[in-house]
């Protein structure tokens, strides 16, 4: 794989960021253009909803690089540009403001965008996603002067903000319809831990409740009325029932998608000219589960720094492994492995005091969701990263340590 006359980037978050870095890391000297649709500098994310809600971080704090980074690597940054059409046979890529960029190798990290509210009354004044800065700059100022607050999805986003929410004053409700917290990303023992510690700093949770409609009067929101016909006072809303990829471009110009933008091994595209990684980019997960497309930053740095090896010469499959992580007020979870289709669970630590919780699949162990353990969770990566064979039978064993199998392992 070469990038010719250089490199087009479509998107300009972690993914991007770090793929522009690591290719003048390994010595590429030909142009690298980032196009972002936001105006200011690339930025990190998983603050927003956290320290820089709480208030905690200023906006300046969250940059990825300062400025001089891209001057001084000779990184070209189109900020507040949008791609608009991509005409792979000319290799052009054209933005809204009329600009024609040609490309050696063009990469989309377009990322992903809040999935959309799907009951009347989500354009409301006082409705608000979280994805981006100029959202939660919104959702700081409404928290100054915000009385009644709802939130609607209980995954990491909605419970991230529930946190930063009572941090700043108000005490949130919490609305999902499924049935436990954190539903599609972490196990029931993690899940109920977290459920009950919200319940105990006075957030009300109600699971499995589903909103219909939010009400307002003169433009602006006051309630959200459940399907069952509760009507919870509220004049700010926050939603964050997941995301979608932005596969738009890609679709348009003939590239295959499928839960997004599908890749290979080496994330590359249908087209060998385009590769797509973090959020946006579904590849091959090398441990069996077929295609999946991943929402960390974890992902978007090693895809990057994977696809950089391989547009300066040094290709291989990208066969990184997944962590993430969530910190919930005074809560610090950390994930190491995949925890989808886990058959069985093993408990290690006390609640009060930090566990781990062990998800295996067909005996054989997937991932570890750690909780206030993090020693756990750097010898949970090693050990997973490492392909290290670990049985239901080894961690219900009253004598096993995680630190000590892992050196096991490596003997």
């Amino acid at each position: 794989m070469s990038p010719g006359p250089g490199v087009v980037v479509v998107g300009a978050g972690q993914a991007a960021v770090q793929l522009a870095e690591s290719l003048r890391d390994a010595g590429f000297d030909g142009p690298v253009t980032l196009v972002g649709d936001e105006p200011q500098l690339p930025y990190q994310r998983p603050p927003l909803s956290k320290e820089y809600l709480a208030g905690k971080l200023s906006s300046a704090e969250l940059a990825l690089r300062g400025e001089r980074f891209y001057v001084d690597r000779d990184i070209e940054l189109l900020a507040g540009r949008r791609a608009v059409h991509l005409d792979r046979g000319r290799r052009r890529l054209n933005l809204d403001d009329g600009t024609e960029l040609s490309y050696g190798h063009l990469v989309l990290a377009t990322g992903a965008r809040p999935r959309p509210l799907p009951i009347p009354g989500g354009r409301l004044d006082g409705v608000v996603n979280l994805r981006t800065l100029a959202d939660a700059q919104e959702l700081r100022q409404r928290l100054a002067a915000a009385r009644d607050v709802v939130v609607i999805g209980a995954g990491f986003i909605g419970l991230e903000f529930a946190a930063a929410c009572r941090a700043a004053g108000p005490t949130p409700v919490v609305v999902d319809i499924a049935g436990q917290v954190m539903g599609r990303a972490v196990s029931a023992p993690t899940a109920a831990h977290f459920a009950e510690r919200h319940q105990q700093l006075d957030t009300r949770l109600l699971l499995g409740r589903a909103p219909a409609e939010l009400v307002g009067r003169q433009g602006r929101v006051t309630g959200v009325r459940l399907a069952d016909g509760e009507t919870l006072p509220a004049d700010t809303v926050a939603v964050g029932i997941g995301v979608l990829p932005n596969v738009e471009l890609a679709e348009a110009a003939g590239l295959r998608t499928a839960g997004g933008i599908v890749v290979d091994d080496y994330l590359v595209t249908s087209d060998p000219a385009v590769s797509a990684i973090g959020d946006c980019a579904a590849f091959p997960d090398p441990r069996g589960a077929g295609r999946i497309r991943l929402e960390s930053v974890q992902n978007a740095a090693d895809q990057a720094r994977c696809l950089a090896a391989a547009l300066t010469g040094t290709p291989r499959p990208y066969t990184a492994l997944p962590w993430f992580w969530s910190y919930q007020g005074a809560l610090r979870l950390q994930i190491a492995g995949l925890s989808t289709g886990h058959d069985r669970t093993v408990v290690r630590g006390e609640p009060g005091k930090g566990f781990s919780v062990f998800c295996f699949r067909d005996g054989f162990l997937t991932a570890v969701e750690s909780v206030n353990r993090a020693p756990d969770h750097m010898a949970a990566r090693r050990l997973l990263a490492a392909g290290a064979r670990v049985t239901f039978e080894d961690v219900t064993d009253p004598g096993f340590n995680l630190r000590a199998h892992l050196r096991g392992a490596r003997a």
